[in-house]
Parts: structure tokens; C-alpha cells; sequence
């Protein structure tokens, strides 16, 4: 019996800003100034930048030197990751005043299904009204959110109407929603991908949805099922309160580039030690060990291997990461190096492959 899936009413909640914007408000002196919190100029990484700090073209991931570049008056701070953790608590606590079924993707957003809510309320939309206003009172934060049928559709969203905003794509109004997007602010796909669907002359929704799922399959692998279903709002992974983490990981950019692997063993004893503590903490453990080796040129390398056994020690996490470190000759000097354990214990086996099913979006209701 082909049973029509019933349309949930989730929620997307992200942060503004979150790192740069509690150092905002922690410090007035910082307001209405571009901020990035990071390592600084000369070696670090912005992690997060304000969006006084934006409007220069400064985003996460870039180096310091060239976020200081693009915006001269750019203020670096230091990362207070236990101030962030213990601000997202008490987001998070608001969150749970109206639903059990939370999942955070991180300490600045998570999902919330709010179709069977504590407050009785049916409307999601002022749900969210109400969560952002509550965040703003209680915490001195802004957060965006999204509002849809499925987690994929509040994730974009959330984003249409940021700072400060929210945006809901109603059942009736999803197929429209999607088939005018563009391909690039699909979430999932990636600027090389984004690239790839340009060339196969996928711009939008609607020419993602001209194609056929065996085409996609060929030029995307099993992704192109996933691209093929989301274009036609099918996306049926629930909200889950437990999210398990998939690999755990530990790195450091260093002061000034290495050049030999011997100066490397000091800094992968480090890493390591970090790794341990932050496996033992969750109590996870892994068969999958990754090397990470960021070179000067900022060119990205990773070096893997499957053990028989699970670990989390130190020293056996130590012996493995260098091991894969003299797998092969280094291709330049290094200025980052991380390890990650995935193949973890918690995973449990895969889900069942279950055929997705069309969702009907003609009925109209409070959303």
C-alpha cells in the first residue's frame, strides 16, 4: 500500500554571526566593528566574521593575511570555545521550552520538528517568530530561521533572510520555491558541483528537474539520486535528537611552516593527545584513521587507513598518524596537520533503503 508521507513542520534556527557576534556582545567596545575571531594575521584562519566584517569580502575559512588585506581595520579575537558552548545551552534550552525533537548540527543551528509541539501551537511560523524573540530577550543574540515541510528546504531558508529574518516555504508552495532556485544555493552542492550542473546546463530547480534520475546517477554517482528526489521535495530524513557524529578529529595550524617530517612528530603527539581527550570525553572510539596535511601553498592532503580494531588511545592513535605521515614524501613545507578517527563504534548499521514517496503539497493549514 503506497501510503502518502504526512508533512512535517520543521524548523531551521541558525545563529547570526554566533562566534563574532558573542564577542560583540561581550565586549561593546567591538560592536559595529569588523571582527573576525581566529588566529590572527600573520598565520591563523577566520573561523567566524561579523557581518560589519563581510561586507569586505571577509569569510570563514580564509586565511587571516588575506582577511586582513581585504578589510585593513579588521580586529582579530582570540576563539572562547567554552563561552560559545555555554551561550548555545541556553539557546538550546530555549529550543526544548517546545519541543523534545532537536538536533543541532553545530553550536549555532540546529533542526527542530515542532508538528506535535509543547506549546499546541500550529503554526510553525510563529513558533519560530516567537523562539527568535525569546533568543534576542534571553540570550542578547539574533538568529534567522527557515520553515518548511523538510529539513533540506528549511536549511536554504533560513538563509534567505538573514540577519535577523526567517522565510517559510508553505506545502503549496514548495514545488514553485524549488524549481526557481538557483543551483548554487541548493544545499548539498558544492562550488565544483555547482561548476559540473553549469556545464550540463543545470542552472535552477527546474533544469535540475528536467533531467532524468539515470543521468544524474551517471554524471553524480549516488548523489544524483539525492538531487533528483530534494527537486521535488522528497527528502524524508527525520530530525534526530541524538545526533551521532560520523568522525572526530583534532588539528593545528602552526606559527611557521615545517618543513621535515621529524619537526612533525612533536605537533602529531599533541594532536593526538587532544584526540584522546576529546574520544574519551563522548566515550567513541574508531577504525578509521586520517591524516590531514595542509601545505604552504594551502593545497589539502589526506592520508587514510582501516584498522581491524577500534581505538582511541593516544599511542596507538600516534603510531598509526605517523606511519600514514611517511606513507609518501611530503609535496612542500606544512602549516597544518590534523588527525580524525571515523568508522566509529556508535554507528549502528545503515538504515534501511526505503523508496522515497512523493509528498502531496496542494493540502493548505497552519504552517
Amino acid at each position: 500500500m503506497n501510503e502518502k508521507l504526512p508533512i512535517r513542520k520543521i524548523i531551521h534556527v541558525d545563529m547570526d554571526a554566533f562566534y563574532a557576534s558573542v564577542e560583540q556582545m561581550d565586549n561593546p567596545e567591538l560592536k559595529g566593528k569588523p571582527v573576525a575571531v581566529g588566529g590572527g594575521e600573520k598565520r591563523g584562519v577566520v573561523s567566524a566574521a561579523s557581518y560589519e566584517a563581510r561586507k569586505f569580502g571577509v569569510r570563514s575559512a580564509m586565511s587571516g593575511f588575506l582577511a586582513k588585506r581585504n578589510c585593513p581595520d579588521l580586529i582579530f579575537v582570540r576563539p572562547r570555545f567554552e563561552r560559545y558552548g555555554e551561550i548555545s545551552k541556553q539557546i538550546r534550552k530555549i529550543f526544548y521550552d517546545y519541543t523534545d525533537l532537536v538536533e543541532p548540527l553545530s553550536l549555532d543551528e540546529a533542526y527542530l520538528d515542532v508538528t506535535h509541539n509543547k506549546k499546541g501551537n500550529p503554526s510553525a511560523t510563529l513558533i519560530a517568530k516567537e523562539i527568535r524573540q525569546r533568543i534576542l530577550d534571553e540570550v542578547g543574540l539574533t538568529a534567522s530561521a527557515g520553515i518548511s515541510i523538510n529539513k533540506f528546504i528549511a536549511k536554504i531558508a533560513s538563509d534567505y533572510n538573514k540577519p535577523n529574518g526567517q522565510k517559510t516555504v508553505n506545502p503549496e508552495e514548495v514545488e514553485e520555491f524549488l524549481e526557481n532556485l538557483e543551483i548554487r544555493k541548493f544545499y548539498g552542492v558544492g562550488k565544483v558541483t555547482t561548476e559540473k550542473m553549469y556545464q550540463l546546463g543545470i542552472f535552477t530547480g527546474k533544469d535540475l528537474k528536467k533531467k532524468s534520475i539515470e543521468f544524474l546517477e551517471n554524471e553524480f554517482g549516488k548523489s544524483g539520486k539525492f538531487y533528483y528526489h530534494v527537486v521535488r521535495g522528497i527528502h524524508e530524513s527525520a530530525v534526530k535528537p541524538h545526533r551521532i557524529p560520523k568522525s572526530v578529529g583534532a588539528e593545528r595550524t602552526f606559527n611557521e611552516n615545517l618543513s621535515s617530517e621529524i619537526f612533525m612528530l612533536e605537533k602529531l603527539q599533541n594532536i593526538a593527545t587532544e584526540l584522546e581527550r576529546r574520544l574519551q570525553k563522548n566515550k567513541i572510539a574508531g577504525k578509521t584513521i586520517t591524516l590531514k596535511i595542509k601545505y604552504s601553498d594551502f593545497t589539502l592532503q589526506t592520508r587514510s587507513k582501516t584498522l581491524h580494531y577500534f581505538i582511541s588511545d593516544k599511542s596507538l592513535i600516534l603510531e598509526n598518524a605517523k606511519e600514514l605521515l611517511y606513507q609518501e614524501r611530503l609535496q612542500n613545507s606544512v602549516r597544518l596537520l590534523g588527525i580524525s578517527l571515523s568508522n566509529l563504534n556508535t554507528e549502528t548499521g545503515k538504515q534501511k533503503n526505503i523508496s522515497p514517496q512523493v509528498v502531496s503539497v496542494q493540502l493548505k493549514f497552519d504552517f
